[in-house]
């Protein structure tokens, strides 16, 4: 397996298609700002997900659910602004296509003529595999998502691990057959047992991309805000904090506040 990452300009939907087949890994975080996906593009993630997890990070919605499908165009648009190499996905939110293909198809034209974006994801199996095709025939790249799927969230009643059962676990490792043959370009696994998710990445040709998956799989994605220790509350098995910027930020705030109130700040070199 070659851990050589790939030169690529740009990266496409071919291009996370040739890591797998390379046996490359493939980087995914989200971003939902101008000034963040800068910084993350120029890192050198593959992959770039405007997450309607942006519910949550930067609206501080309890759940997924609240985002709608404008406020996802203005996030993915600020992202686009600054990507030069990345992948950008962005998520098709809740209530923009469940139920009803004519209304997916619309979403995804919206969220691709007015952000700029490479790629549309959404959630579920077989219930949305009409939705998928529908999509494909504008020439609109998908991404799927299995597993915990957090816009159902009030259907399941608890973000804990899926497809533990035998049953469930067949459905999955059977709708990832499915979203793979519809045409899907990659697909997205949350929270489900690792040996099962190794499965799936084993069974379909397609990048499997993991988030609380285990490491057997094509790729991995995390929130950004929790990857870099921004929130405090949020602290599943899964993650890995690459950083405290929750108490960095707290204590350069902190001192900003000091120097203000003792006239430190500004100093003769600071002002005209």
């Amino acid at each position: 397996m070659s851990s050589v990452k790939s030169d690529f300009k740009r990266v496409t939907t071919n291009s996370v298609q040739e890591m797998k087949r390379k046996g490359e890994k493939i980087s995914m975080l989200t971003a939902y700002d101008y000034t963040l996906a800068g910084i993350v593009d120029s890192a050198g993630i593959d992959v770039i997900l405007v997450g309607d997890s942006a519910s949550n990070v930067m609206a501080g919605h309890e759940t997924t659910l609240p985002i709608t499908l404008d406020q996802m165009i203005y996030h993915a648009s600020s992202v686009v602004r600054a990507v030069k190499r990345a992948l950008v996905v962005v998520d098709l939110p809740f209530g923009s296509y469940q139920g009803n293909s004519k209304e997916a198809l619309s979403s995804s034209i919206r969220i691709m003529k007015e952000s700029g974006a490479h790629a549309v994801k959404m959630e579920g199996g077989v219930e949305v595999i009409t939705s998928v095709e529908r999509i494909l025939t504008a020439g609109i790249p998908v991404m799927g998502h299995l597993g915990l799927t957090p816009q159902s969230i009030y259907k399941f009643g608890t973000y804990t691990v899926r497809a533990k059962e035998e049953a469930e676990a067949e459905k999955l490792l059977s709708d990832a057959r499915e979203l793979e043959q519809a045409g899907c370009f990659a697909l997205v696994l949350e929270k489900i047992p690792a040996k099962l998710a190794q499965k799936v990445a084993e069974s379909i040709s397609i990048p499997v991309i993991g988030i609380g998956a285990g490491a057997e799989v094509d790729g991995q994605v995390l929130v950004l805000h929790d990857m870099l220790g921004m929130t405090k509350e949020f602290s599943p098995r899964f993650l890995r904090r690459y950083l405290d910027l929750n108490s960095e930020i707290s204590a350069a705030v902190e001192s900003y506040v000091k120097d203000v109130k003792s006239r430190d700040f500004p100093n003769e070199k600071e002002q005209y």
